[in-house]
């Protein structure tokens, strides 16, 4: 079968203090368009389910190809991005002023001070192959979740040691083929020809 991993659309900045609950933040107008480019990113692939982190940004991302395909997306509360608890979200372009030391990690390929990178590195595979196990067949599923997410696990299937070794754009789509034997092949990564018009001033690594 096919993994179409896609990275979720550019969501509002939300800059919560400590305390004030977990930022959940919405796609901005910008980002709800981008979404809608998924749709025809995969509309070549004979799709036959979607499965989505259970954050704003991704089931928004997520929703006009459900439209489109007339599926309801199914919940993974494991495919939840590594700042699922934390009270602010800095899209990545605005990083470099807003949170150079963050910056700085990411454009060195790691991920926040704190992270427990082995836990959700398995956790987010785990999760992912859950879902490969579920459809042992040759069609296509779409997961629309985190730049976290999906490098982890690319990393983790090519053996890479930075958990953030790709620069993954909003609604970049990557491509793991699973086979019977238990090969997973990465395709591609950050496929944004569907979107390319759309990345400025967004283009980034999570």
């Amino acid at each position: 079968m096919q993994l179409v991993l896609v990275r979720h659309a550019l969501p509002e900045r939300v800059d919560g203090a400590a305390g004030a609950g977990t930022a959940d933040p919405p796609l901005t107008a910008h980002g709800e368009a981008q979404a809608r480019r998924v749709v025809d990113a995969v509309s070549g692939d004979a799709v036959e389910a979607l499965y989505v982190s259970p954050m704003a940004r991704a089931r928004a991302t997520a929703a006009p190809l459900a439209a489109a395909l007339g599926v309801d997306p199914v919940v993974v509360h494991d495919l939840r991005e590594y700042d699922a608890d934390s009270p602010h979200y800095v899209p990545v372009h605005e990083m470099p002023v807003a949170d150079p030391a963050g910056w700085a990690r990411i454009v060195a390929g790691l991920l926040p001070e704190g992270v427990d990178v082995p836990a959700f590195t398995g956790r987010v595979t785990d999760a992912l192959e859950r879902i490969v196990a579920d459809h042992p067949g040759r069609g296509t599923v779409v997961v629309v979740a985190h730049a976290g997410v999906v490098n982890c696990f690319l990393a983790h299937l090519l053996g890479i040691d930075r958990p953030l070794a790709f620069p993954l754009d909003y609604t970049g789509i990557s491509r793991v083929v699973a086979t019977r034997d238990g090969r997973r092949l990465v395709r591609t990564v950050n496929e944004i020809a569907h979107v390319a018009d759309l990345l400025t001033p967004t283009a980034g690594t999570t």
